[in-house]
């Protein structure tokens, strides 16, 4: 009588953990996210560099004409920053932003735009453009990232984000290739 009680509890146990496994219970969906620093951006791809949890929250910080910028708050955390500038054609942004981009671990040369970098937790492009009738470049970064999990896969998605979103955050400001 005891084994069968045992089996009895055993299956389920089994069935309740493969219903709570089809059924989706668990980490929550990624954000669905289609705006940041007042430009448009893919949702998916974006929403697969957040964390997950149960709140998002973009904000504009210190935001003015040729520098947007926006944080991304999960759960009441500062996790993603987005960041954007338009630089005189002297500057060189990722030979100034080497050591920040070290920081972000093992940084890696992309072909994006002009030149980029792709970083474990982070990357830049930047592309020469006209800003006002002036010969100019836009940067935009992104740091702060730890999804997904996995780092060849979250370098991969960094990369394919910055080659999406360049022209896009340059038309949104006005830089025109």
């Amino acid at each position: 009588m005891r084994r069968n009680v045992l089996w009895h509890v055993g299956g389920i146990a089994l069935l309740t953990a493969l219903l709570l496994g089809a059924t989706g219970c668990g980490s929550p969906e990624a954000f669905k996210v289609s705006e940041a620093c007042g430009t448009k951006v893919d949702p998916d791809l974006i929403g697969r560099l957040l964390p997950r949890g149960e709140e998002l929250k973009s904000k504009d910080t210190f935001s003015e004409p040729k520098q947007p910028r926006c944080e991304f708050e999960v759960d009441g955390e500062e996790r993603v920053g987005l960041r954007g500038d338009v630089v005189e054609p002297f500057v060189k942004p990722l030979e100034v932003n080497a050591d920040g981009m070290r920081r972000l671990g093992d940084p890696a040369p992309a072909d994006i735009g002009d030149g980029a970098t792709i970083a474990d937790h982070g990357g830049m492009a930047l592309r020469a453009c006209t800003y006002q009738g002036e010969k100019m470049q836009f940067v935009l970064a992104i740091d702060g990232v730890e999804n997904p999990e996995e780092t060849t896969e979250r370098r991969r998605l960094l990369e394919e984000f910055l080659r999406s979103q360049l022209p896009v955050a340059m038309e949104a400001e006005g830089c025109r290739p």
